[in-house]
């Protein structure tokens, strides 16, 4: 039976301005990054694509090399596009990016390149059977490469219809500033940054979030649940089916799981359950508190899972006291793998 979208799907998730645009993006944003290659079955990401769109989630991000292998998420995504949303692409934003490895050979290693940013583009957009994207991002800062090149890239893209937005990804405060004076030389706005955030990883108060608001920008944060940490997921040690024991898992290693770490998170976990939420909700709605945060990605295994982090925003709101608790067990994890070599991070 053909499926049709929920007609109250926009009634309970808030839509943010993305910084000084007119653009606005769901609280709550599906990431496409696990679970959606070819390790999958398409019939499971398919209803875990339509159940976030019942529920509101109208912003889809992928990349060229989300999978495994490279490229199947985007070629999977691009499949469940024609054959259920495409008479809903106009309520849709899609994203892509380059940056990182993609293809053999000298030009399809990753970087801000012309030749790689541009090509990678084009075969983004064909693996999802779409001809432009809502946002094309640069995923990561390269120091090989001058930055006018790349924001030269990027303007061509949108100046080329191929995309109507664009932004970056884990670069430094200093280096998104340069790039967003660089793209205005062009007379294209940098949209949003996209940087690694969450209770164990706190970099990004640092200056970027400042730098944001002075440019105007949004900021989507990736990783909220640190790859699956801030769960109830490791709360009584490694199950058999965690992300490090799964195709595409490298993200998450064992030492990511100290004893240091999993001691932080089950104290969080004992706030959130006063607060009536399970350590997965309270560690989004956390990332949100912060007006300067756009949107949230929540990556998913399951549609059960989505319906959970959704759940979250049911309740964004903390008390002072609720966050000097969390202030006090939400240090540094060593959980950032986006700090170096994709970002001039000091």
């Amino acid at each position: 039976m053909p499926w049709t979208p929920s007609p109250t799907r926009y009634d309970t998730m808030p839509y943010r301005f993305c910084g000084r645009s007119g653009l606005k993006l769901p609280a709550m944003s599906l990431g496409l990054w696990h679970n959606f290659g070819d390790t999958t079955p398409l019939s499971l990401q398919r209803e875990m694509v339509t159940t976030a769109f019942d529920l509101g989630i109208t912003h889809f991000d992928l990349a060229n090399n989300y999978g495994p292998p490279y490229g199947s998420a985007e070629t999977n995504f691009g499949r469940i596009l024609r054959e259920d949303l495409k008479p809903y692409r106009d309520e849709l934003i899609l994203s892509s990016k380059a940056g990182w490895d993609m293809w053999p050979g000298p030009y399809g290693q990753g970087g801000g390149s012309r030749k790689y940013v541009l090509a990678s583009l084009d075969q983004s957009l064909k693996r999802l059977g779409t001809d432009y994207v809502d946002i094309f991002y640069s995923h990561r800062f390269d120091a090989e490469t001058p930055l006018e090149e790349t924001a030269g890239a990027l303007a061509t893209a949108v100046q080329q219809g191929k995309a109507l937005y664009v932004g970056i990804s884990s670069y430094s405060p200093g280096k998104t500033a340069e790039m967003a004076r660089l793209l205005r030389e062009h007379k294209v706005p940098l949209l949003i940054h996209q940087p690694s955030y969450n209770l164990l990883n706190r970099l990004i108060e640092r200056g970027l979030l400042d730098t944001l608001a002075a440019e105007g920008m949004g900021c989507i944060t990736f990783t909220a649940l640190a790859q699956g940490l801030l769960s109830d997921k490791y709360l009584n040690g490694i199950p058999a089916d965690a992300r490090i024991n799964r195709p595409g898992g490298g993200s998450l290693s064992r030492e990511h799981l100290s004893d240091a770490n999993l001691a932080k998170v089950r104290a969080l976990n004992a706030i959130a359950q006063r607060r009536g939420q399970s350590l997965a909700q309270m560690a989004l709605a956390w990332v949100l508190r912060d007006p300067r945060v756009t949107t949230t990605l929540i990556g998913a295994s399951s549609v059960a899972q989505i319906r959970e982090n959704v759940a979250a925003l049911q309740n964004l709101a903390f008390s002072a006291e609720e966050l000097a608790e969390i202030d006090r067990h939400a240090s540094e994890g060593g959980v950032d793998l986006w700090r170096a070599p994709s970002s001039d991070w000091a």
